[in-house]
């Protein structure tokens, strides 16, 4: 990795967040303590996302969640350049339900084998993003992220403060 040398072992960082009701989006801030008077990022390598089962109604829901850069307005997915990862749950039925079936989908897991890392958080903090979808219950998720400390050279500091808040 150049213009990066690291400053710490590998750490993890775990978080939750709960819905304030069935249905309402909710954004937990994640601090990550980053010395940026020392150009100091942090290198996710792998995020472990769990979410709870969506409620099991005559009807399709799901709970989606994402840990993300900077603070979201919506859930959004791995298509946003601000989404580190993401996680869903689905229960698909119609009325009558008399079958559902359930969907799970966790992205990314790790760093691909010939990439170092998930992505560069160059600010001070990360999100864990939730929302629920036709569920009765409100709904939580967890969050552990994987990775490491590390300084960065001035000018790719910048270069990855401005990308990351004008990713947002």
């Amino acid at each position: 990795m150049k213009g990066l040398k690291p400053t710490s072992s590998p750490i993890q960082i775990s978080s939750s967040v709960t819905e304030p009701a069935p249905g309402a989006f909710v954004s937990q801030q994640i601090d990550l303590t980053l010395n940026v008077l020392d150009n100091e990022v942090f290198v996710v390598t792998q995020i472990n996302i769990d979410i709870d089962a969506p409620d099991n109604l005559p009807l399709a829901t799901a709970v989606q969640s994402t840990v993300s850069t900077t603070r979201r307005t919506t859930v959004g997915s791995i298509a946003d350049q601000n989404v580190l990862g993401a996680a869903a749950r689905e229960i698909l039925g119609a009325p009558p339900a008399i079958s559902a079936v359930a969907f799970d989908r966790e992205d990314p897991l790790f760093a691909a084998l010939e990439v170092d890392y998930l992505g560069i958080i160059a600010t001070n903090n990360a999100f864990l993003n939730l929302v629920g979808t036709n569920n009765g219950n409100i709904k939580q998720a967890r969050c552990r992220i994987y990775g490491f400390r590390a300084t960065a050279t001035a000018s790719v500091y910048a270069a990855l403060v401005q990308s990351e808040l004008l990713s947002a």
